[in-house]
């Protein structure tokens, strides 16, 4: 068999030698480009596992180059070498759909795994979740487009940022999307940041050496680094206090940890996903998440639709549970009768998934006759808000009371920035509030 073909573009000659040989000492067959024009018609024309480009070309640049690739090879991982500390041009490539990044000067040995991560999944072909799909149910349009995404974004080493509501599923996407790339023999690593107690975080995170605090009997390895070669969920990322967002900051940025006690930086070659059910854009406005971590960890957002969002898979994920539950229990499992699925049709799940298994769980613990109906579906009481009674106030008043308020907030604002001229840390400041939180709501308000 042929050794899989890398394409170099570089005008530097002496990068592209040093590219080459470290390549060909992999076994594979490097070939080069100077230009974005030349590559384009490589690219064309030949086939190959990887193009690993540098950021500036003489007729363009590495983005225009990526743009080109999402759309006229989208089957050939695409890697970036970036200027020393330009995360800011990184984070564009990764959202423009680039596999991965790597900064001068080159450290050869993570190049060396960055090459190797891709050529695998290029040749082995990953990021096709179907072989992962009953894992996933549901055949609703909002699920159908929740594993089209996890299959693109499987296929690179960009942070991924899953958002949705408590009982969704947040971790069990985020291991598909491990299992799915390439680094799905490695391990997956899921840590709940709301679950470790401020004062072990740093060490449960990036470990510490013998002797570095009272009770460091010996050296001990973080989970950051127990997810080597493999993917570290960050669960609840939310919940970081701010000394510690600092230090995780540093770690997406350098791609290395410092254990505690030690004096030197430890590469790793890890793949952060992070998730929560909380706003991080709220968080970042009041002054609770620093934002240069957000844009780091958000590099890829991926929602996970509520339950209420796409009913009609109720029944098929109320089959499974219910199978799942009488193998466990070692009994027949019940069947769902109409009348219960009917009620739970019109329920809103504020649980997401995780309530419908426990609903089920206590209808399969309590039942006696083989199915399942309406009266053994114990659903929470959500019972309508009443109407506020404004009795001072006609019902157009009272309906507006909002707009009014956000009027008051409007000219509140107004005063402060004309008092400051338009200083906005020192309009803040009068205000009581935070710059950011200022900031989100001259937007939300529509402060020009």
């Amino acid at each position: 068999m042929s050794k899989p073909a890398v394409l170099v573009v570089d005008d530097e000659p002496d990068l592209c030698e040093l590219l080459s040989i470290t390549l060909q000492r992999m076994d594979l067959n490097p070939h080069t480009a100077a230009t974005v024009a030349v590559a384009q018609r490589m690219l064309k024309t030949d086939r190959y596992e990887l193009c690993l480009t540098d950021m500036q070309l003489p007729d363009g640049d590495g983005l225009e180059l990526i743009e080109w690739i999402q759309q006229y090879a989208p089957g050939v991982p695409v890697a970036v070498i970036t200027a020393h500390g330009n995360m800011e041009t990184a984070i564009r490539a990764l959202k423009l759909g680039a596999f991965d990044f790597v900064s001068k000067p080159l450290d050869l040995a993570g190049l060396r795994k960055l090459v190797a991560t891709a050529v695998k999944m290029s040749v082995d072909k990953n990021g096709d979740t179907a072989l992962f799909g009953p894992r996933l149910l549901g055949t609703s349009k909002a699920m159908q487009e929740m594993r089209e995404m996890i299959g693109r974004v499987a296929r690179s080493q960009a942070p991924v940022h899953i958002s949705g509501e408590s009982g969704t599923g947040k971790e069990l996407v985020a291991r598909l999307i491990h299992d799915s790339g390439p680094r799905r023999e490695g391990p997956f690593v899921p840590v709940n940041c709301g679950a470790i107690p401020n004062e072990l975080m740093e060490s449960e995170l990036f470990g510490h050496k013998r002797g570095s605090f009272t009770g460091a009997v010996s050296d001990k390895k973080g989970l950051i680094q127990s997810a080597e070669g493999g993917t570290l969920l960050l669960d609840e990322i939310a919940d970081l206090p701010l000394h510690m967002q600092v230090k995780l900051l540093r770690v997406v940025q350098e791609r290395a940890v410092r254990p505690v006690g030690e004096q030197h930086e430890v590469a790793i070659d890890v793949r952060i996903l992070s998730a929560t059910h909380k706003n991080l854009s709220e968080l970042v406005a009041e002054g609770r998440f620093r934002e240069d971590l957000f844009y780091r960890v958000n590099v890829i957002e991926l929602r996970v639709p509520a339950l209420r969002e796409r009913r009609e898979d109720v029944p098929e994920l109320s089959d499974a549970i219910l199978r799942r539950l009488g193998r466990r229990m070692k009994v027949t499992p019940p069947v769902l009768g109409t009348d219960a699925l009917k009620t739970m049709d019109t329920y809103s799940f504020p649980g997401n998934v995780r309530e419908l298994e426990n609903i089920l769980e206590r209808a399969v613990t309590l039942n006696t006759s083989g199915e399942i109906n309406a009266v053994d579906i114990q659903l929470r009481p959500t019972p309508a808000l009443a109407p506020i009674d404004f009795p001072n106030l006609p019902p157009t008043a009272a309906s507006a009371l909002g707009d009014q308020l956000e009027d008051i907030e409007r000219e509140a604002i107004m005063k402060a920035l004309d008092k400051t001229r338009y200083n906005k840390t020192a309009a803040a400041k009068i205000l009581g509030m935070s710059f950011r939180a200022l900031r989100y709501r001259i937007k939300k308000l529509g402060i020009e």
